[in-house]
């Protein structure tokens, strides 16, 4: 995300400052990198938890179109880095690979059929695909398929023009862009310590060497915090009022994956299922295909797990340092409101590697114990925010909290995360630096990044279908047209 933003920044005003601090030896370590995520490049397309349930039976894909069309706003950023050069080549972190819905039973057989129906009416799901017929499923996904009862009944939604997006190398790609300009810098090894606000409006930021323990410090008019799970620490240490209060859940996750070539080459699609009751959003399972590399393998997950660390590279002493007097009322409040989360964890943590492998095999009947390892995915810091009327309130999706004078915002949260990137950032922009804004400032040139900056792409239609032929042939990407 950060990444992202400076990008942004650069592209709208190269005259810029910029400085990069990162506490770890390069970018991109944490939830970023390719192994802590599974790379989904999110669309709404096969997160059935993005299109709950009406009362009546009907399915609200609103929450689906948003993050779709988010994704269509990064798409947009890629195809203009790649069509000026910046990217050489976008399958540098990004590869077709299809999306799908995988559902087994009649009740969410009998959802997949109305979710089907809401989305492929839509635009913005055009080509998507439903089936029933087990020899179908088994051309889309073999491996879902091999080895299970033919008396099961099993349903499927396909969406051809998925992606896997390596994000760490996308990280990679626009920090090091950035690192050639005379006037940014990336600083590597280097923790900020200390936030503080002066009185002519910009920011004083301590860092530390963590190497050499030596502190510099910088002045600043603007501050963005996307330091991923520390980012709450460091909201706190800026003392703004709009932070206090906010706490953070970590959650973490783990992997079974998959390296055999045998059995990852037979699996190119990556198969989203329904959550478990009372499971959080990030952990709904999925069987992913991930090329990392120019290699290809499988991950199965995530198992949810508790850990008190908020980053996977940190202290485990985090969330104890994260309790203030002003957050502990919504922390307990939100404890007592999620007990089937607080008990859907501590299943979890005590799960057994075998009962963990009878979860994969509900998608891979087949599956042996021999051809996977288990491996520890990023740290997720849900959002623990205050509320007037119930004290605390749990958040599964990403948060923005500026200052009131725009002179520092923090992201909190997790997914969709990385995929919307680009959305956040131009949201920063407005609330940050909206004297820029203009016509005569920066609007003419985000309409040359984002072509579709300003409609919205879920009810404007040739935009939306113009947008998305444009950019997967410059991405490289499956398109329907």
């Amino acid at each position: 995300m950060s990444a992202t933003l400076g990008t942004l920044l650069y592209e709208l005003d190269p005259t810029l400052n910029i400085h990069v601090l990162e506490r770890l030896s390069t970018c991109g370590q944490e939830s970023s990198q390719a192994w802590n995520n599974a790379g989904t490049g999110h669309a709404g397309n096969c997160e059935m938890n993005y299109t709950p349930q009406r009362p009546d039976g009907s399915v609200d894909i609103a929450k689906a179109l948003q993050i779709n069309t988010k994704f269509d706003l990064s798409r947009q950023l890629w195809s203009y880095l790649v069509a000026k050069g910046a990217i050489r080549d976008p399958r540098a972190f990004i590869h077709p690979c299809p999306h799908m819905s995988f559902v087994q039973g009649e009740e969410d057989i009998a959802f997949l059929r109305q979710r089907f129906a809401a989305m492929s009416a839509h635009h913005c799901y055009q080509g998507m695909e439903f089936s029933d017929n087990k020899a179908m499923i088994g051309d889309w996904a073999p491996l879902i398929m091999e080895g299970r009862d033919p008396a099961q009944p099993v349903t499927a939604t396909r969406m051809a023009t998925g992606t896997d997006v390596d994000y760490g190398a996308l990280t990679r790609l626009l920090t090091n862009r950035l690192a050639t300009h005379c006037n940014v810098t990336v600083s590597y090894c280097q923790e900020v310590k200390k936030l503080k606000h002066l009185e002519d409006g910009r920011w004083l930021v301590t860092y530390q060497d963590a190497h050499s323990g030596e502190q510099q410090s910088l002045t600043t008019r603007f501050v963005f915090i996307g330091a991923g799970g520390a980012a709450i620490e460091l909201l706190q240490m800026s003392g703004i009022p709009e932070g206090q209060g906010y706490g953070g859940f970590p959650i973490s996750g783990i992997w079974l994956r998959c390296d055999q070539d045998d059995i990852s080459s037979r699996h190119r699609v990556k198969v989203y299922g329904k959550a478990a009751s009372g499971s959080p959003p990030m952990s709904v399972p999925h069987l992913d295909a991930r090329l990392i590399n120019g290699q290809r393998s499988l991950l199965f997950g995530p198992y949810a797990g508790f850990s008190t660390k908020f980053l996977k590279n940190g202290p485990l002493s985090a969330l104890f340092h994260s309790l203030t007097y002003r957050n502990i009322v919504p922390l307990l409040d939100v404890a007592k409101d999620n007990l089937a989360l607080t008990e859907y964890l501590i299943g979890q943590v005590f799960q057994s590697r075998r009962h963990q492998f009878d979860v994969l095999r509900q998608f891979f009947p087949n599956a042996q114990p021999s051809q996977w390892t288990k491996v520890t995915a990023g740290q997720r810091v849900q959002i623990i925010k205050p509320d007037a009327k119930r004290g605390g309130i749990l958040e599964f999706g990403t948060e923005l909290v500026p200052a009131a004078d725009g002179s520092l915002v923090a992201l909190l949260g997790a997914s969709p995360g990385a995929s919307t990137a680009a959305s956040i950032a131009l949201d920063v922009l407005h609330r940050c630096f909206a004297e820029q804004m203009t016509e005569q400032g920066w609007l003419p040139a985000l309409r040359r990044i984002f072509p579709t900056y300003g409609l919205d792409l879920s009810q404007d239609k040739d935009a939306c279908l113009q947008s998305r032929q444009e950019t997967a042939q410059v991405l490289k990407v499956e398109h329907i047209g």
